[in-house]
């Protein structure tokens, strides 16, 4: 059989490079083609596959059209996992939306450029962060839930916008793979104060970088249905890897032998809402078409990673004694980081900020100062239980998607708060006429509206207005009050788009 020409963006990145290794594994079966920007580092991690003929090293820029044609020129699967993420995406916001949504306009214009566009299967690798927070009560997502980006993440705006790009893109094999938070070796000695950004009480269904490898190859397959493409998909590990943050703080700082996190934070360090994660109500849809699992125990994985990392972090136990002086000295330092450390927001008094990530100064400052006032929250993690919540998507999800009418539209739309303006529907992935509950009317397909859980791109970002949103449109309703007031009001102006400049700092 002849050999599939598989392009993978972002292969010196954690999910890319496993992605790569497992394809590099399987050369007999695929050619592959790396787009990688020239830097040294780069060049020197490459450098020993650049003589194996199954390899080839397009050295360029996502953002140069000519790279990416040559790039994607002659591939039969494109696998676009590159792109800027946090931390650098929440330092540099601009470059973000610029990188992120340029490649993907420049990755359609190169396949619909080929020859034989309708042969080139594309995959997308979406994130978690496009529906923001989803604490419990309303814990549970899957794909079609609302689009729901928190406040200050330009990284996920960037992302939504992405994703809109490919499903709009007439391709006739794209498919959107959200990926969730990666679990690998290094993430162990990640000491940013985005750390505390994340609610104790929140939750993410991990996924291992093997698993996301594995997935990258897998989805290259020949047993792959055609049913299975122009679809949204969310990207989990399953089960075991089900977690509270307190959970993942415990098994992180236990791997370490340093620990329980009461020893090392305060539990008014850490936000209480508008961060992102949720567990995968229909996460088992993907690993019946991919098979990409490999179903490791959690704690067993943990320890694995323990095995993987710098002798540093293996001595890390010895550091238990001092873990009083360690809390003082090194973690609450990280929480008062200017500008994006919690403690540094309450001490200056950051409306917006604190507004976004606590409520208002007024809750942070009832939040209790020690752990045993605070009470830990660790829902049933199983799909079965009946502490699950699914939302309502405004249409019946018993009828064959491709069977739904403009009726079925309507009702959907109205339940967005909008109108469906629609008089015939060609197909579901063909965009028809819509209208917002603020009057801003707009084209996008039925796919992306029911599948995706988007909506009017002109009222994107949403963040800057979650309250007034909320006040109108039920569908968006469900993720909100649960988490929020009805008497909440927004606090944000336009100074907030402020945050969009670049900070001075060096580049990451």
């Amino acid at each position: 059989m002849k050999k599939k020409t598989d392009a993978l963006t972002g292969a010196s990145g954690t999910m890319g490079f496993q992605g790569f290794l497992e394809l590099y594994s399987r050369k007999n079966e695929f050619n592959i083609v790396l787009l990688l920007r020239g830097s040294q580092k780069n060049r020197d991690r490459f450098s020993k596959y650049l003589s194996d003929s199954a390899v080839r090293i397009v050295w360029g820029d996502l953002k140069n059209y000519s790279d990416v044609l040559e790039f994607v020129t002659g591939a039969d699967y494109v696998l676009h996992v590159g792109g800027m993420v946090s931390p650098a995406a929440d330092y540099y916001p601009v470059s973000t939306l610029e990188t992120n949504i340029t490649a993907a306009q420049n990755i359609v214009a190169a396949v619909k450029a080929q020859p034989e566009p309708d042969a080139v299967k594309v995959v997308y690798i979406g994130t978690v962060a496009e529906t923001g927070d989803r604490n419990p009560p309303v814990h549970w997502g899957r794909t079609g839930d609302p689009i729901k980006i928190s406040v200050y993440d330009h990284y996920a705006i960037s992302k939504v916008k992405a994703e809109a790009i490919f499903a709009e893109s007439g391709l006739k094999y794209w498919v959107s793979l959200r990926q969730s938070g990666i679990l690998y070796p290094a993430i162990l000695k990640n000491m940013e104060p985005i750390m505390y950004h994340v609610p104790m009480n929140g939750v993410l269904e991990w996924a291992t970088v093997e698993d996301s490898g594995r997935l990258l190859a897998n989805v290259c397959g020949d047993d792959i249905p055609d049913e299975f493409w122009r679809r949204f998909y969310n990207i989990g590990s399953g089960e075991e890897y089900r977690l509270t943050n307190y959970e993942f703080e415990d098994l992180i700082l236990g791997t370490l032998g340093l620990g329980s996190p009461k020893k090392l934070f305060d539990p008014h360090w850490f936000t209480t809402q508008n961060f992102h994660g949720q567990w995968y109500y229909d996460g088992d849809v993907l690993e019946q078409y991919c098979h990409f699992r490999a179903n490791i125990p959690v704690k067993e994985y943990f320890k694995n990673m323990m095995n993987q990392v710098e002798a540093f972090y293996k001595l890390a136990f010895l550091a238990k004694p001092w873990a009083p002086i360690l809390k003082n000295a090194w973690m609450k330092k990280i929480a008062q980081t200017e500008e994006y450390g919690t403690l540094w927001w309450a001490e200056h008094n950051i409306p917006e900020r604190m507004h976004a990530y606590y409520g208002s100064l007024e809750q942070f400052n009832k939040l209790p100062r020690s752990w045993n006032a605070f009470d830990i929250i660790i829902p049933e993690k199983n799909t079965s239980s009946s502490e699950v919540i699914l939302l309502d998507h405004g249409y019946d999800e018993s009828k064959p998607f491709d069977s739904l009418t403009i009726e079925d539209l309507q009702k959907a739309a109205a339940f967005r708060g909008g109108e469906c303006l629609a008089e015939e529907l060609t197909d579901m992935y063909t965009p028809v006429k819509w209208k917002s509950a603020r009057g801003n009317e707009f084209e996008m397909s039925p796919n992306l509206v029911l599948r995706g859980g988007h909506w009017c791109p002109a009222e994107l970002p949403w963040p800057w207005d979650y309250d007034t949103e909320a006040k109108q449109n039920p569908f968006f309703a469900q993720v909100w009050y649960p988490l929020h007031s009805k008497d909440e009001q927004n606090v944000y102006g336009p100074e907030i788009f402020d945050h969009f400049k670049e900070p001075v700092k060096e580049q990451i």
